[in-house]
């Protein structure tokens, strides 16, 4: 039984008795060892759960000239009709070639997981023949996100899950000339590559040969890298070892040579997403065809999560800092 009368403590350690062993001992490096199953493995589930309750939110932005497919390389990201909202069941909007950035917002299940995405989209980019500041409305909107989103989570009473309009990843489409990076790729990228994700891609690769296709793929890089262009996947971001060999395999292919396809067609029995020609059909998810797999690959299957982490400890903690060393100034 426990006694009420205080009891003297000697300022000695009690001697511990010689069967029984601390939890912590020098052969275990993590700290304790347990001694039976506690159930820890379970906070994955019930993180799992609530995560799949809750939802995804993705954004990502497609810039580049008029006709080199990016809306049907949006389509073909995630195998439906995405890039446009039909005003009438069976029909596309036609979207006008100006430089005015279109949104449409859809929600995407599959097995259970639900997504919201919204793809924006940049017709006109670079059609004019005064291309001066044609990226201004891109990166004002780009801003305008962050600002809405700063706006909210600076709410004396906020809300519990604040909206993410916010570009999570910006897809670069590079005119596949075979040449060098033209001065309005060079100076849009520089510029974007600072507030946001940025990940080129050479559009239409079907049309160079495979020489050509190296040869520009080797000029781009050298570009980025003489004009110090940082594109996702950021070296400077890299802190796991393991993470660091992944993303250098990745950064050797970019940017990726892609190939947009949005009907398919039977090839050996089978039916696959491809572009249909006189000598074949370029299949669009075959990697000896096109990289087409590992820029999904990178955009959904394995660095969706990072580009969200990235784009909110980097790109909006750059700017939240800067609006408000502004606000705080006399």
């Amino acid at each position: 039984g426990s006694s009420l009368e205080p009891e003297e403590h000697s300022m000695e350690p009690p001697a511990m008795p010689e069967e029984e062993m601390p939890l912590t001992t020098a052969s275990s490096p993590v700290g304790c060892q347990l001694f039976g199953y506690v159930g820890i493995e379970a906070v994955l589930d019930q993180m799992k759960i609530k995560t799949m309750k809750m939802g995804f939110e993705f954004n990502i932005m497609v810039v580049g000239q008029s006709g080199l497919g990016k809306s049907t390389m949006v389509n073909t990201l995630f195998k439906s009709k995405v890039s446009r909202k039909a005003s009438q069941p069976g029909q596309e909007e036609r979207i006008p070639k100006t430089v005015q950035l279109q949104s449409v917002t859809h929600v995407i299940e599959e097995r259970g997981v639900k997504m919201k995405l919204t793809v924006t989209d940049t017709p006109g980019f670079g059609d004019q023949i005064n291309n001066e500041n044609c990226w201004d409305p891109i990166i004002k909107y780009i801003n305008e996100q962050y600002e809405r989103y700063l706006r909210e989570e600076i709410l004396i009473t906020r809300k519990r899950n604040i909206p993410d309009t916010r570009v999570h990843g910006c897809v670069y489409f590079v005119p596949p000339t075979g040449h060098w990076l033209r001065p309005l790729d060079l100076e849009f990228m520089r510029r974007l590559s600072k507030i946001v994700n940025v990940v080129p891609v050479i559009a239409k690769a079907d049309t160079l040969t495979l020489e050509e296709r190296a040869e520009f793929k080797q000029r781009i890089q050298e570009d980025l890298k003489t004009h110090a262009i940082s594109v996702y996947p950021q070296e400077d971001f890299d802190q796991d070892p393991d993470d660091r060999a992944l993303n250098d395999r990745i950064r050797e292919k970019i940017p990726f040579a892609v190939v947009g396809a949005d009907q398919e067609h039977q090839v050996n029995g089978k039916r696959v997403l491809g572009r249909k020609t006189k000598w074949g059909i370029i299949e669009v998810e075959n990697p000896a065809h096109c990289e087409f797999p590992l820029l999904r690959d990178l955009l959904i299957r394995s660095h969706l999560q990072d580009l969200k982490d990235i784009t909110h400890n980097v790109h909006y903690e750059s700017y939240r800092v800067r609006r408000l060393n502004e606000s705080n100034r006399p």
